[in-house]
């Protein structure tokens, strides 16, 4: 059995469900829990629920705002205080900025953006993606311990059956160190939808959409079933949709449950980011369109047509 710690970041004072992925696919190894500042006694439950054994709050000076240098140094003493022979963590946008910084203060190793693994003997071997998804690679890492990963959101699913751990929560003292870098605030987007990267159903626009106006048939979905908003790069290129919803090579690796594309081609650079959808649903008149080859389930046929009877389906079936 290995010891395990994770760390959770916290969204509205929630713990992020890819913390409790993690937890669910890591039972029968003692694993603790660190979270950077206070976590409430019903979150705490939660972490326990999934087998979290302790949950550590580290607090200190500085350490009330994200920053590199601040996290690394205070989790890095943490850990030195503890005999942890892994460290995981989501491979959000926080995940893949301070891990490595962290893993580099052990001189140790780090296996990133994982999506599947296990632990038979209390030793971690994966599988991450490589070439844009084109092929899979296990992997292992040696060297001194701890060793540290970082789990794509979404990809290990959560455990049905979960094991629970004692869940005790006590404080830890953190040390932020010095930082020479400060994020002095951190501005939210204007939507409420859950960020591209966690959401588990995601239905994305193509060039097909013609303007920006046109979105709204599928923010009428998405608010139907809860899901999220994205676009191609050939949209986002068209101006129809910003940056920040853009799904692919060069926007955001996405592994929701389920994946709507609508009016979208499916060329190499948007399958990259979402080809380890769990279910695909292609929308597109072109019944030749690359997105067929991956898609489980295909409609040909004119999205501006298709899209408001889904949604009315979709109505009927969730009772709204």
């Amino acid at each position: 059995m290995a010891n395990v710690l994770v760390f959770t970041e916290l969204h509205d004072g929630h713990v992020k469900p890819v913390t409790l992925e993690i937890l669910g696919k890591l039972a029968g190894q003692s694993a603790d829990v660190a979270v950077i500042g206070d976590i409430g006694a019903d979150q705490v439950a939660e972490l326990a629920k999934f087998g979290a054994q302790n949950v550590h709050k580290i607090k200190g000076a500085n350490l009330d705002k994200y920053s590199p240098e601040g996290y690394t140094n205070a989790l890095a003493d943490f850990i030195k205080s503890k005999s942890y022979d892994y460290v995981f963590a989501g491979a959000t946008s926080m995940g893949k900025d301070f891990l490595p910084r962290l893993a580099s203060k052990f001189d140790a190793g780090l296996a990133s953006d994982v999506t599947n693994f296990t632990m038979d003997g209390g030793v971690f071997a994966g599988t991450r993606p490589f070439f844009s998804g084109k092929c899979l690679a296990k992997v292992e890492i040696t060297g001194p311990k701890p060793h540290f990963v970082s789990i794509r959101p979404n990809a290990l699913g959560m455990t049905a059956n979960p094991t629970a751990g004692a869940g005790a929560a006590a404080d830890a003292a953190g040390n932020a160190g010095e930082i020479r870098a400060m994020i002095k605030e951190i501005v939210k987007a204007a939507s409420t939808k859950t960020d591209l990267t966690e959401a588990n159903i995601i239905v994305t626009g193509g060039r097909a959409m013609k303007n920006a106006e046109n979105f709204k048939i599928l923010e009428q979905m998405a608010d139907v079933l809860g899901a999220t908003v994205g676009a191609s790069r050939a949209a986002v290129d068209s101006g129809f949709a910003p940056h920040a919803m853009q799904v692919g090579q060069t926007g955001k690796t996405v592994a929701p449950s389920l994946y709507i594309a609508c009016g979208v081609s499916g060329a190499i650079q948007h399958l990259a980011g979402m080809r380890t959808s769990k279910v695909i649903v292609a929308i597109n008149t072109d019944p030749d369109a690359p997105i067929f080859t991956k898609a489980d389930y295909g409609i040909v046929g004119d999205l501006f047509q298709i899209v408001p009877v889904m949604t009315e389906e979709f109505k009927k079936l969730l009772g709204k």
